[in-house]
């Protein structure tokens, strides 16, 4: 697949959507409250009215070191914003996340054959090469289909989703035509490929996993890798002169990476051209007030939640996570959270689908509501009695490890009210503040964690997007992209249900069985769906908030 549901600290856009279903086309008040929330906002502009050159500045909260996006280090949200300025993916999505290809890359793709196995051929542009001068061809397809199918440990790979129901990658008639047949009918079969890496960093295990560590070896895109600075935590791509499709209008975009709460200051002293506001009032407030700035809002479905570890020795009795649900008033934390930001406080009540896009349902049931009472029913239940004002089970403390990353004042909030609602409950949850850039290599993903905040991007395709979430461990220790450490049998067969449903009707009521399954296992608590807010210098164009929308880095620039 594409990539799963890619993981961030700081709420940002989570691009997925039901087969066409779109954002929001309204209800909620824009900036200011007078406008109706747009499904992108970018300010596109023809390219003519666009300056030749210039220098972005754009503001990111983390600095990744794995940059193969298909590695399980590699599944964050900045490494996929600056990435996607320079490797191939063969199909975008416009704003309604209609799907078409990207002719830069691909000529045409379509299932050529449906019975007695599904088959997809794929006409690349012969143009298009790799930064080191090697034509992209079939056999960089068939390198990244043999690296992600899945069945080799040493390959530590984010998902197989899609790629484990491929049979074979073959050559067609040419080097520039790609044959895939799957054994099994997967029906988000454009999520695949995408990004593309080449043969040489996929073809063995070591070089899946170190040729990205700490550097870009190779791109195909309008920019090239220019350079980490590690001290002044910037990265910088530059135009690429190679590059066959339209010329890239800018010389240069520098990423420079600060902690959350640092961003805003920044960009308000003219220090950034570009930065995501997150979900504070204040940084919303103070960036619209900014002269010569706007704050852009779209309707990228942003799932914010709780992870719950269920490989944790004080979570692994579903009871008790169940409880822990329970404890959590959610529409409190959406109403803080979300105070000041013109976006409506509504729990989101489904793990797959925004509550504005066709297929969502209210999967929560009892669960998903507020019920202090049954959560202590359910520890007693357990084992976990009240002594004093903290629950114990065998003489240990029922004390929880909230861990958020350090600078994500949103992250703390969270941490703090959940820290009041569960102490009624007889739990005590101690946050542990870690540094930004650690939290999800050295915490969230190694499971060295309680509970913890964070957002997922995603992509155009719902549930092969979120497979890798809440897929089962095939060994009982290897989680890749499920950091709630636990699965089922019986979700994994639903999804597979989805996934194999070539009709988009009855896959998603497949998808919503899977869902009031991951319900029942209460791993990951979704809270709200919220909009983004990038603050931008208003004379910057084709960049913004984009909600579904994938980025013309070529085209992005500053208004002549």
């Amino acid at each position: 697949m594409k990539a799963p549901r890619l993981a961030v600290a700081v709420t940002v856009a989570l691009s997925l959507t039901a087969c066409g279903g779109g954002g929001p086309g309204g209800g909620s008040g824009g900036p200011g409250g007078d406008e109706t929330i747009k499904a992108s906002d970018i300010n596109p502009q023809p390219r003519p009215l666009v300056k030749d050159g210039g220098t972005l500045r754009w503001g990111i909260n983390e600095f990744p070191s794995q940059w193969n996006r298909n590695h399980v280090d590699g599944n964050l949200a900045m490494a996929a914003v600056i990435s996607d300025a320079l490797l191939p993916s063969p199909f975008v999505s416009d704003d309604k996340a209609r799907i078409t290809v990207d002719r830069d890359y691909l000529l045409d793709a379509t299932v050529t054959r449906r019975a007695p196995k599904q088959v997809v051929t794929y006409r690349l542009n012969p143009e298009a090469r790799w930064s080191d001068g090697r034509p992209i061809t079939w056999a960089d397809y068939h390198t990244q289909w043999h690296a992600l199918k899945g069945g080799d440990p040493d390959f530590h790979i984010v998902s197989s989703t899609g790629y484990q129901d491929i049979s074979k990658v073959t050559r067609g008639r040419n080097d520039h035509e790609v044959v895939v047949t799957f054994a099994r009918p997967f029906g988000d079969w454009k999520a695949l490929f995408s990004p593309l890496l080449p043969a040489s960093t996929n073809k063995t295990a070591e070089a899946f996993n170190t040729a990205w560590l700490n550097k870009i070896p190779v791109t195909a895109g309008p920019f090239r890798f220019g350079g980490f600075d590690q001290t002044a935590k910037t990265i910088t791509i530059v135009r690429d002169d190679s590059w066959w499709g339209d010329r890239a209008k800018l010389d240069r975009i520098i990423y420079r990476a600060a902690e959350q709460d640092s961003l805003m200051g920044m960009f308000g002293n003219g220090e950034l051209d570009i930065a995501d506001v997150g979900t504070s009032a204040p940084d919303y407030a103070r960036a619209r007030s900014t002269p010569g700035a706007q704050v852009r809002q779209a309707a990228g479905p942003d799932f914010r939640h709780l992870t719950f570890n269920a490989s944790s020795d004080l979570l692994q009795d579903v009871r008790v996570r169940q409880a822990v649900q329970l404890g959590i008033d959610r529409q409190a934390i959406a109403r803080s959270d979300l105070q000041g930001l013109d976006w409506p406080s509504t729990p989101l009540n489904n793990h797959f689908f925004m509550n504005t896009q066709q297929g969502y349902q209210d999967n929560a049931g009892d669960l998903g509501a507020y019920d202090p009472e049954r959560a202590k029913r359910l520890l007693d239940q357990a084992g976990w009695k009240l002594t004093g004002s903290v629950r114990q089970k065998n003489g240990r403390p029922l004390d929880l490890r909230f861990v958020v990353p350090s600078g994500v004042q949103l992250s703390k909030a969270e941490g703090e009210l959940a820290q009041s609602m569960l102490t009624r409950i007889g739990v005590k949850l101690s946050l542990k503040v870690v540094p930004s850039d650690d939290f999800f290599s050295k915490y969230v993903i190694p499971g060295n964690f309680d509970i913890t905040p964070f957002a997922y991007i995603g992509t155009p395709y719902p549930l092969s997007s979120s497979y890798g979430v809440y897929a089962n461990s095939p060994d009982g220790t290897t989680w890749n992209a499920n950091f709630g450490r636990v699965g089922s049998d019986a979700i994994d067969t639903a999804m597979d249900r989805a996934a194999q449903n070539l009709d988009p009707e009855q896959a998603r009521a497949e998808a919503n069985a899977a869902d009031k399954l991951i319900w029942q296992q209460a791993s990951v608590l979704p809270l709200y769906q919220r909009p983004q807010l990038v603050a931008v210098k208003e004379t910057l164009a084709n960049v913004g908030a984009r909600g579904f929308h994938r980025l013309r880095y070529q085209d992005i620039g500053f208004l002549r």
